[in-house]
Protein backbone atom coordinates (compact mmCIF):
# COMPACT_ATOMS: atom_id res chain seq x y z
CA UNK A 1 0.00 0.00 0.00
CA UNK A 2 1.29 3.42 -1.28
CA UNK A 3 0.36 6.90 -1.55
CA UNK A 4 0.10 7.89 -5.39
CA UNK A 5 -0.02 11.46 -7.09
CA UNK A 6 -2.49 11.86 -10.08
CA UNK A 7 -2.00 15.05 -12.39
CA UNK A 8 -5.32 16.85 -12.49
CA UNK A 9 -6.66 19.72 -14.90
CA UNK A 10 -5.57 23.29 -13.17
CA UNK A 11 -8.40 23.97 -10.41
CA UNK A 12 -9.87 20.74 -10.61
CA UNK A 13 -8.53 18.78 -7.95
CA UNK A 14 -11.37 18.82 -5.78
CA UNK A 15 -13.99 17.63 -8.63
CA UNK A 16 -11.21 14.57 -8.86
CA UNK A 17 -10.75 13.97 -5.48
CA UNK A 18 -14.28 13.17 -4.57
CA UNK A 19 -15.05 11.37 -7.81
CA UNK A 20 -12.23 9.35 -6.95
CA UNK A 21 -13.56 8.96 -3.50
CA UNK A 22 -17.04 8.14 -4.06
CA UNK A 23 -15.58 5.17 -6.54
CA UNK A 24 -16.99 1.86 -4.78
CA UNK A 25 -13.18 0.28 -4.86
CA UNK A 26 -11.78 -1.30 -1.50
CA UNK A 27 -8.82 -0.95 -2.56
CA UNK A 28 -8.44 2.85 -2.20
CA UNK A 29 -8.55 3.56 1.38
CA UNK A 30 -7.91 7.62 1.02
CA UNK A 31 -8.03 10.77 -1.16
CA UNK A 32 -6.45 14.13 -0.42
CA UNK A 33 -6.57 17.15 -2.51
CA UNK A 34 -4.56 19.85 -0.39
CA UNK A 35 -5.19 23.61 -1.58
CA UNK A 36 -0.91 24.02 -1.17
CA UNK A 37 -0.72 21.51 -3.94
CA UNK A 38 -2.05 22.88 -7.52
CA UNK A 39 -2.68 20.50 -10.04
CA UNK A 40 -2.49 17.27 -8.10
CA UNK A 41 -4.65 14.61 -5.94
CA UNK A 42 -2.65 12.60 -3.54
CA UNK A 43 -4.43 9.14 -3.65
CA UNK A 44 -3.58 6.37 -0.79
CA UNK A 45 -4.05 2.93 -2.36
CA UNK A 46 -2.97 -1.18 -2.63
CA UNK A 47 -1.05 -0.08 -5.52
CA UNK A 48 -1.41 1.97 -8.74
CA UNK A 49 -3.23 -0.28 -11.36
CA UNK A 50 -6.68 0.17 -9.39
CA UNK A 51 -5.49 3.71 -9.31
CA UNK A 52 -5.02 4.03 -13.07
CA UNK A 53 -8.59 1.95 -13.55
CA UNK A 54 -10.76 4.34 -11.95
CA UNK A 55 -8.76 7.33 -13.87
CA UNK A 56 -9.79 6.36 -17.56
CA UNK A 57 -13.60 6.84 -16.13
CA UNK A 58 -12.83 10.00 -14.55
CA UNK A 59 -12.97 13.33 -16.71
CA UNK A 60 -9.80 15.76 -15.63
CA UNK A 61 -7.54 13.02 -14.31
CA UNK A 62 -4.98 13.61 -16.59
CA UNK A 63 -2.28 10.81 -15.69
CA UNK A 64 -0.10 8.93 -12.64
CA UNK A 65 2.56 10.46 -11.54
CA UNK A 66 5.44 7.67 -11.78
CA UNK A 67 6.27 5.55 -8.25
CA UNK A 68 5.00 6.06 -4.91
CA UNK A 69 5.44 8.08 -1.36
CA UNK A 70 4.98 7.28 2.01
CA UNK A 71 2.79 8.61 4.21
CA UNK A 72 5.54 11.00 5.95
CA UNK A 73 5.78 13.11 2.35
CA UNK A 74 2.35 13.83 2.60
CA UNK A 75 2.06 14.21 6.54
CA UNK A 76 2.91 17.99 6.38
CA UNK A 77 -0.53 18.36 4.22
CA UNK A 78 -2.80 16.88 6.98
CA UNK A 79 -2.82 19.10 9.96
CA UNK A 80 -4.04 22.81 9.44
CA UNK A 81 -1.53 25.46 10.32
CA UNK A 82 -3.01 28.19 12.74
CA UNK A 83 -4.73 31.39 10.90
CA UNK A 84 -2.31 33.82 12.89
CA UNK A 85 0.74 31.93 11.83
CA UNK A 86 2.93 34.78 9.70
CA UNK A 87 1.77 37.63 11.80
CA UNK A 88 3.50 39.17 14.40
CA UNK A 89 3.06 41.61 17.11
CA UNK A 90 3.46 45.36 15.69
CA UNK A 91 2.21 44.56 11.79
CA UNK A 92 0.00 46.55 10.40
CA UNK A 93 -3.19 44.84 9.44
CA UNK A 94 -6.75 45.06 7.15
CA UNK A 95 -9.87 43.95 9.09
CA UNK A 96 -11.49 41.74 5.90
CA UNK A 97 -14.71 40.62 8.25
CA UNK A 98 -16.68 41.62 10.77
CA UNK A 99 -18.23 45.26 11.90
CA UNK A 100 -14.73 46.57 11.20
CA UNK A 101 -14.22 45.74 7.31
CA UNK A 102 -11.78 47.39 5.94
CA UNK A 103 -10.30 48.96 8.86
CA UNK A 104 -6.27 48.97 9.14
CA UNK A 105 -5.50 48.30 12.52
CA UNK A 106 -2.23 47.63 14.50
CA UNK A 107 -1.67 43.81 15.63
CA UNK A 108 -1.39 43.79 19.80
CA UNK A 109 -1.50 40.52 20.50
CA UNK A 110 -1.77 37.31 19.68
CA UNK A 111 -3.33 34.30 21.28
CA UNK A 112 -2.29 31.28 19.36
CA UNK A 113 -4.23 28.48 21.69
CA UNK A 114 -7.41 30.29 20.14
CA UNK A 115 -6.54 31.28 16.72
CA UNK A 116 -7.21 35.15 17.85
CA UNK A 117 -5.79 38.62 17.19
CA UNK A 118 -5.79 41.50 19.17
CA UNK A 119 -5.92 44.60 17.33
CA UNK A 120 -6.02 48.27 17.77
CA UNK A 121 -7.72 50.08 15.12
CA UNK A 122 -6.00 53.34 13.60
CA UNK A 123 -8.70 55.45 12.45
CA UNK A 124 -10.42 55.55 16.21
CA UNK A 125 -10.22 58.49 18.19
CA UNK A 126 -9.68 56.92 21.48
CA UNK A 127 -7.48 53.69 21.15
CA UNK A 128 -9.93 50.23 21.43
CA UNK A 129 -8.35 46.83 21.12
CA UNK A 130 -10.74 44.58 19.48
CA UNK A 131 -10.12 40.94 19.30
CA UNK A 132 -10.78 39.16 16.00
CA UNK A 133 -10.05 35.52 14.89
CA UNK A 134 -6.98 34.96 12.91
CA UNK A 135 -8.80 34.69 9.56
CA UNK A 136 -10.26 38.03 9.77
CA UNK A 137 -7.53 39.66 9.16
CA UNK A 138 -4.71 40.47 6.08
CA UNK A 139 -0.96 41.34 6.80
CA UNK A 140 -0.34 44.62 4.72
CA UNK A 141 3.11 45.62 6.48
CA UNK A 142 5.43 43.51 8.72
CA UNK A 143 8.11 44.73 11.05
CA UNK A 144 9.94 41.58 10.55
CA UNK A 145 10.41 42.17 6.57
Amino acid sequence: MGVYAVKTTASQEQTVASMIANREADEIHAVLAPDALTSYVMVEADDHAIIERVMDEIPHARSLVPGESGISEVEHFLSPKPDVEGIAEGDIVELIAGPFKGEKAQVQRIDESKDQVTVELYEATVPIPVTVRGDQIRVLDSEER
